[in-house]
């Protein structure tokens, strides 16, 4: 499947109880900035478990296309001749960076204060998202920003030529832009700050310093204060990339809500900036063990046991949301198959994520059943109980791999099939997802067209 692709419509019908082995794909996060900061680091880095997702594919090209080496060496097995902090060419041709707002984004930051010019496109999703809030803290160092009306691609990055460094407060917690602006950091003079009011998941810092780079993080009354020496030379590394929380969220939470299932799920990130679903699943009363937790590639795993289990809806809190912030659509399933209410505040930053996501899950829910309530920074859903949800309906994926996957794992529940208009876009995060639910007894399928 990929983005680029031809429609895949898609159906998931009630299963009987999920039992096995989940081994879920590498963390995207953790895959993007591996080859971004290997490609600025002099020498080889060695990559192990890469997610081989397009969105990450297409990252990897396009390090080969700013001058890196990037060759993969078997399954998830990558390596990466960097050229060094200020050492990208000029690229010949257009960036494509397919449906991964993360890829551009950190990319763009990466090259903003190198004096070379490249632009940037996607697919129909990524050339709708909001480019402005990258662009605006990158004109700080510098580099100029062409796009079209809204700030949207394709756009044209022109990097600054003498950069200067950096001191910017994150308006809106967002990983990507706080990462961007880190990324320009490496080549601008002095030290570049970042200001987090709220903490966003911290891949980037702890990857930064895994490569050499000089930085520090503190806590202050204005928030996270994030500090980094620019020019430094990044020495390559040996990274080991564990499995995503955000892909295993589907099958944890298909275990949860089909009745009988007991699944394992190994290798799973704990980071504490990323494990908001999981809080917010034990909360709901889920039967989840975290075994044998270890620390792989400076991230912190643990193997999940997951059983069925009777959920209740409870209230999110919004200071959550930054942890949680890609998992609220697999969420807002497990809420409708839950007894009671689950609301979710603080949510706006889903309305600019590959699709309007509170919308795409506010339509498609109630579609099959489940009474919602919205407003634009929140989400309700009344829950139908185990077994409650009608079904039946064909939902909308609006080009959005998240969206697709949460309505496959509601059909595995529901009393009627739920199909999904477009599975297409599965494949850049998690290229396995039919196989591996397959695997555990699911019934996913691709449909007729």
């Amino acid at each position: 499947m990929s983005g680029h692709a031809d429609p895949i419509p898609m159906i998931a019908r009630r299963s009987g109880p999920l039992s096995g082995v989940a081994e879920v794909p590498g963390d995207k996060s953790i895959s993007h900035r591996a080859l971004i900061l290997g490609a600025m680091a002099v020498g080889e880095t060695k990559v192990t478990g890469l997610l081989e997702g397009q969105d990450v594919l297409d990252t990897a090209k396009a390090m080969r296309a700013f001058g890196a080496d990037v060759v993969q060496h078997g399954a998830g097995a990558w390596s990466v001749h960097g050229v060094g902090v200020g050492g990208f060419a000029e690229p010949a041709n257009v960036i494509d960076c397919g449906n991964s707002g993360t890829g551009v984004r950190l990319i763009m930051g990466a090259m903003a204060t190198t004096p070379i010019t490249a632009t940037f496109t996607g697919d129909a999703s990524l050339n709708k998202r909001p480019m402005g809030r990258v662009t605006d803290a990158l004109a700080l160092f510098g580099a100029k920003a062409y796009g079209r009306q809204g700030g949207r691609l394709p756009m044209t990055i022109v990097g600054a030529a003498d950069p200067v460094p950096a001191r910017y407060t994150v308006p809106m917690p967002s990983a990507q832009v706080k990462s961007a602006v880190l990324l320009a950091g490496l080549n601008a003079p002095g030290q570049t700050v970042v200001i987090e009011k709220e903490p966003t998941r911290d891949h980037s810092e702890r990857m930064l310093r895994g490569f050499g780079a000089e930085l520090t993080v503190e806590a202050t009354d204005e928030g996270h204060v994030i500090t980094l020496t620019g020019q430094p030379e990044l020495r390559p590394q040996t990274v080991a990339v564990p499995r995503d929380p955000s892909s295993a969220a589907f099958p944890v939470c298909a275990a949860l809500i089909v009745e009988g299932s007991d699944i394992l799920v190994p290798g799973v990130s704990q980071n504490p900036t990323r494990n908001g679903l999981y809080t917010t699943l034990v909360e709901m009363g889920a039967d989840i063990e975290f075994q044998n937790p270890r620390e792989e590639g400076g991230e912190p795993v643990a193997d999940l046991w997951v059983k069925a289990s009777s959920l209740k809806g409870i209230e999110v809190p919004p200071e959550r949301a930054a942890s949680m912030i890609d998992e609220y659509p697999v969420l807002s399933v497990v809420a409708a198959c839950a007894e009671g209410t689950t609301i979710m505040r603080g949510v706006k930053e889903l309305r600019v994520k590959e699709s309007d996501r509170i919308d795409a899950m506010a339509r498609g829910l109630e579609a099959c059943g489940v009474r919602i309530e919205e407003d634009e920074d929140t989400l309700i859903v009344h829950g139908m109980g185990p077994g409650g949800v009608l079904g039946g309906a064909t939902c909308k994926s609006h080009l959005d791999h998240r969206i697709a996957m949460s309505f496959l794992v509601l059909g595995l529940a529901s009393q009627k099939p739920v199909s999904v208009d477009d599975g297409s876009a599965i494949a850049t995060s998690f290229p396995v997802f039919e196989g591996l639910m397959a695997s555990l007894g699911a019934v996913v399928e691709r449909s007729d067209r």
